[in-house]
């Protein structure tokens, strides 16, 4: 049996020395933070309070969120609150104090609250001074750091219908096999938004293409683009029930 040289040796034992004797010190990794957000979504009919959550880590400068949760009761549609804050606190109590044991409390002062409220064909035009006092009263003085309300148009609305398929179906991003965040690779889809009284598709353009209809232009994960929307009026769930009835009944 061969025996390993004695120099080999000596330097081996005073490197477990050096290593015994040098002071270590653990270096923290500081885990990253994690924010909240709320957004009203009103329309018409009826507003859905959702949570949304998200960290620092970020892809091409955009921020990667998830949504948390969306409470589950629904408060009526925006056009429908009143001018009393007391009943339009009423409405909302159980969404917000749902919103307050969701989120840590000692994040509450900073999470943002947004409004967006929507409108439909019957209501073209809504305006700010449609959302009442009450409402926006009410906002201001929950625990939450309320930042603006805003009347989202048709195309923008559509929009971000468009954003948030493709977010889902990541389209615009994946994660790999490491959890790196990475180009997807897969073209970005197409959205058929159906409404009560009429209907949208939302899609892509690409730079160079004369479409004659109403757009966006966004900025995400690095790249732009142009979103354009083409309304379908009188093909809206409502007429499709109605033509299914009339078929049925004939």
């Amino acid at each position: 049996r061969e025996l390993l040289p004695s120099w080999l040796v000596i330097v081996a034992g005073l490197t477990g020395i050096v290593l015994l004797c040098v002071s270590t010190k653990d270096v923290p990794i500081t885990p990253s933070r994690t924010k909240y957000g709320i957004v009203l979504d009103a329309d018409p009919s009826r507003t859905i309070l959702v949570i949304y959550q998200w960290t620092t880590t970020k892809a091409s400068k955009t921020g990667v969120i998830r949504e948390c949760s969306p409470c589950p009761e629904q408060g009526p549609g925006v056009s429908n609150y009143p001018d009393s804050s007391q009943k339009v606190e009423k409405s909302l109590k159980s969404c917000l104090t749902w919103a307050q044991k969701e989120i840590p409390e000692e994040q509450h002062s900073q999470t943002p609250l947004y409004l967006g409220a929507t409108t439909n064909a019957g209501q073209p035009n809504l305006t700010h001074s449609t959302i009442s006092d009450g409402l926006l009263e009410t906002l201001k003085s929950s625990p939450f750091h309320f930042q603006k309300e805003r009347i989202l148009s048709s195309p923008e609305k559509a929009a971000f219908s468009w954003v948030a398929v493709n977010y889902v179906l990541e389209r615009f991003f994946k994660y790999d096999w490491r959890g790196q965040l990475v180009p997807s690779g897969k073209g970005l889809a197409g959205v058929l938004s159906m409404g009560g009284t009429s209907a949208q598709l939302t899609f892509k353009v690409e730079e160079g293409n004369q479409v004659q209809k109403e757009g966006e232009r966004l900025q995400l994960y690095g790249q732009t683009h142009n979103v354009y929307t083409s309304s379908c009026p009188c093909h809206g769930m409502e007429q499709l029930r109605n033509r299914l009835l009339s078929t049925l009944i004939q």
